[in-house]
């Protein structure tokens, strides 16, 4: 049976860190930042770690 590929889609947006977690950017983060309070964009920026119940479903998808 042949290996399982990795949702290449997936692969471009989470990593993976070392302890099975899974980061990604935020949303939210491209644009219309005047609509934005401060302490929002502050918020946004840097990574954040995907909940519980997301997290097998991205772990399928990247073969991890």
């Amino acid at each position: 049976m042949p290996k399982q590929k990795t949702n290449r889609a997936a692969a471009k947006r989470f990593k993976v860190t070392a302890k099975g977690k899974i980061k990604s950017a935020n949303a939210f983060t491209s644009h219309r930042f005047h609509g934005k309070t401060k302490k929002q964009r502050r918020q946004l920026r840097g990574t954040a770690i995907i909940e519980k119940p997301m997290v097998k479903t991205y772990h399928k998808l990247l073969q991890k």
